[in-house]
């Protein structure tokens, strides 16, 4: 089995908001050269998240307000209290959705479902650069 890694950059909004990264996902599966396996995709920060979605915009909106429900971007947190930062909301919404996928790898291609799409949340207060490491092991 080998390996092989990448990191991507994908500019983003704040406040959770939502980026489809499947072609670059795609792209990096292409280029790994690999056939089987699996790719992990991990967001580098402690304020983003990996999941998949059907990329479309009422979901999107759904689910961005549904993490607004959850950890409201106004809500005092000990964190915001301790660094000022106000961005604790981000932490607990970043925490609870968890970092990272794995995705299987068959074919040459991501293993996704006909409307599934591999995005990437940036809960943050503020627009950022989000880095994102990718890394297929397989053969």
């Amino acid at each position: 089995m080998d390996i092989t890694s990448k990191e991507i950059t994908v500019g983003a909004e704040g406040f959770s908001d939502i980026k489809n990264i499947t072609e670059q996902v795609r792209d990096f599966a292409t280029e790994s050269g690999f056939l089987e396996g699996i790719i992990h995709i991990f967001p580098i920060g402690s304020t983003a998240s990996i999941s998949t979605i059907e990329f479309e915009p009422a979901l999107v909106e759904d689910m961005k307000d549904k993490l607004e429900e959850f950890a409201p971007h106004d809500q005092t947190t000990r964190h915001g209290e301790t660094w000022g930062d106000d961005n604790g909301f981000s932490h607990i919404r970043a925490t609870m959705m968890g970092p990272g996928i794995t995705v299987p790898l068959h074919d040459g291609k991501p293993v996704l479902g006909t409307w599934q799409q591999i995005v990437i949340f940036n809960h943050d207060n503020k627009s950022r650069d989000r880095r994102i490491f990718l890394q297929v092991m397989g053969k």
